[in-house]
């Protein structure tokens, strides 16, 4: 399981060309989901976003988390975080898994970082035609692995 996580003063989401959901400012967390992935490194992932201290303090250090700025959450499924770009030019996506694999992981990432956090969390559609707005803060942008925690 992999996120790409940005600290932003807004972004949003528009869900097949109708739907807006947006957040102030928080963390946008784009999601890309493997077939070995479970709920281990769902709550892995969701302790180090939810800890990571990349919000200035009253100094101007980055010394605070999303729980102490009470930001909010808009979190986007996206299977193309896992493309292998070896060979070609085509990208390949074999590393992602299946949308029925991914759907279930990508609701359970939802609702444990919904109850771990307390905060606002927007969500995109999941399989659905999406346009991301994001303004970046910073700009502070990090990758998150959970190969890492091994």
């Amino acid at each position: 399981m992999k996120v790409v996580l940005q600290r932003v003063r807004s972004s949003s989401v528009l869900i097949d060309k109708s739907e807006r959901r947006s957040i102030g400012e928080g963390m946008t967390v784009l999601l890309g989901i493997t077939e070995g992935d479970s709920q281990e490194d769902i709550d892995w992932l969701v302790r180090k976003m939810i800890n990571i201290r990349i919000y200035l303090d009253d100094v101007g250090v980055m010394n605070r988390s999303i729980l102490e700025t009470r930001g909010s959450f808009l979190v986007i499924s996206q299977f193309t975080l896992h493309a292998s770009t070896k060979k070609g030019n085509r990208p390949s996506y074999i590393r992602s898994a299946a949308p029925s694999i991914s759907k279930p992981l990508y609701e359970a990432f939802l609702q444990t970082l919904e109850k771990a956090s307390g905060l606002e969390v927007q969500k995109g559609e999941f399989g659905a035609d999406m346009l991301v707005e994001i303004q970046n803060d910073g700009p502070i942008t990090i990758i998150m692995d959970t190969e890492d925690k091994k």
